[in-house]
């Protein structure tokens, strides 16, 4: 299995690709987060998007990708943020459910793809205790200075439409 080198303070440690997470960061709000990579399944430019009457505070309204209807949710709306208008850096992250139904999160702008190891995240039962917002899955800290949000992208989905 390849193995990867993380320093550690003044030390060099080998670090299995097991022990790795792939995470798509992106800001919201001025404030980074980050997803796992394996649950998106596409960053789009936003389409143009039709409100859906009566449905719910965070439901921006529905899109086709490629013939396919989309729901898409405001990441903003989720998180109980100040909505913002679309920008050129706004971006959809699509993930598509198990029982196949294909969701979008709206997000200010997507960064990078980050890989952090184990010892870089801090999982929600470790940082928060238990009551946790659903949906925050941890902690990362790709450097020293630095911090970003892992979201459960899923979950947010589903918060965000039901």
């Amino acid at each position: 299995m390849p193995e990867a080198i993380e320093k550690r303070g003044n030390a060099a440690v080998r670090v299995s690709d097991s022990d790795v997470a792939e995470l798509l960061a992106f800001m919201c709000n001025g404030e980074p987060y980050a997803v796992s990579l394996g649950t998106v399944h596409e960053i789009v430019i936003p389409p143009p998007i039709t409100p859906v009457p009566r449905s719910k505070p965070a439901v921006l309204g529905v899109c086709s990708v490629r013939g396919e209807l989309a729901t898409i949710v405001d990441l903003r709306a989720v998180l109980g943020l100040v909505p913002s208008e679309d920008t050129s850096k706004c971006r959809i992250l699509l993930a598509r459910l198990p029982h196949g139904e294909l969701l979008g999160v709206r997000v200010d702008e997507v960064r990078q793809v980050v890989r952090l190891t184990s010892a870089q995240i801090e999982y929600s039962s470790q940082t928060l205790g238990s009551e946790l917002t659903e949906g925050v899955r941890g902690i990362g800290r790709p450097t020293q200075n630095e911090v970003i949000v892992i979201l459960d992208l899923l979950s947010i989905l589903a918060k965000g439409c039901s």
